[in-house]
């Protein structure tokens, strides 16, 4: 078939590189988001996935929306059979859903009709779920609610952050979305509806959903801090300022702090929760590099009774 494929962040570039390989199918353009401000210098840069077509020679649309009508007459002109999605950021109208003559088949990073929405991956570890997925599924003009055409699962590992399970997806999620458009080619595929049963939402996480509540249980503590791991990054406030808690470790046998209150070892700093205490292993003060949780607890000389948190 004749592809265009539409994704934009470092996640669908595994999904893009699949398809470039395949010898079924020939990518003939990659829909992407406009370049974007990015570093110190805040100059404009283009999308991983628009860097990665470029070095493949493969032509690349940028429109501002996907109803522009430039891109949609430059669409039609292309005529694709199918358009993979990957994490594209842009929703999609009608008169372009109706141009390919397979639709769009997105890759979503979870089980559907779990998980609906654009952080589906942080979702799943915030919840503890203890096993996730990926679905490839016609795109409709509801939220993630179309047919799925296949899945592959994963495990959800104690230790995982957001970061690490969406790597792992990204991989597996590239083979299923191969396949589905080797399958929907050859017409062995036919999506089946979504069960009406087991929907949640995913929406995305905003940096106030960051914020650790220390009266909450070590085990959510845990999880707020590894789901929101690379972004947005769960957050403490100490002395008046942020701190970033990039990894905590669980420690059981000590429950003589409360909420929030710190204590240091020579070795470690611990921070009590509503059951027991968290080691913050490593922390990232406000306007520095992240550094070991000890490191930074012996630099800012903590006193006793001093707290996280407002």
């Amino acid at each position: 078939m004749r592809l265009v494929f539409a994704g934009t962040p470092e996640v669908a570039v595994p999904a893009l590189d699949a398809l470039i390989a395949s010898d079924r199918h020939e990518v003939v353009a990659v829909v992407t988001r406009p370049d974007a401000p990015a570093g110190r210098g805040r100059r404009l840069v283009a999308s991983p996935v628009a860097e990665r077509a470029a070095e493949a020679g493969i032509e690349v649309l940028k429109p501002a929306k996907p109803r522009d009508e430039d891109f949609l007459a430059r669409l039609r002109e292309i005529a694709p059979d199918c358009c993979p999605v990957v994490a594209y950021g842009a929703l999609l109208p009608k008169v372009a859903l109706d141009i390919p003559a397979h639709g769009w088949v997105n890759l979503h990073f979870s089980l559907l009709p779990a998980w609906r929405g654009a952080a589906p991956v942080q979702h799943a570890v915030l919840a503890g779920d203890e096993v996730t997925g990926a679905s490839t599924f016609l795109i409709e003009e509801g939220l993630d609610s179309g047919p799925v055409f296949g899945v592959v699962t994963e495990e959800v590992r104690a230790t995982d952050t957001s970061g690490d399970l969406l790597t792992r997806l990204a991989l597996a999620g590239a083979g299923l979305l191969a396949a589905t458009m080797d399958g929907i080619e050859d017409g062995t595929l036919t999506p089946v509806p979504q069960p009406a049963d087991g929907i949640t939402l995913a929406p995305k996480l905003e940096v106030e959903d960051a914020k650790v509540d220390w009266t909450a249980p070590a085990l959510r503590v845990d999880r707020v801090v590894r789901g929101c791991a690379p972004a947005p990054g769960a957050w403490t406030v100490f002395r008046g300022e942020r701190l970033k808690l990039m990894t905590v470790g669980s420690v059981t046998d000590r429950t003589d702090l409360a909420p929030g209150e710190l204590a240091v070892t020579k070795k470690a700093v611990y921070a009590g929760t509503g059951s027991h205490a968290v080691e913050l292993q490593w922390v990232q003060p406000q306007g520095k590099k992240p550094m070991r949780g000890a490191d930074w607890a012996r630099g800012v000389r903590i006193g006793a009774g001093e707290r996280l948190g407002e």
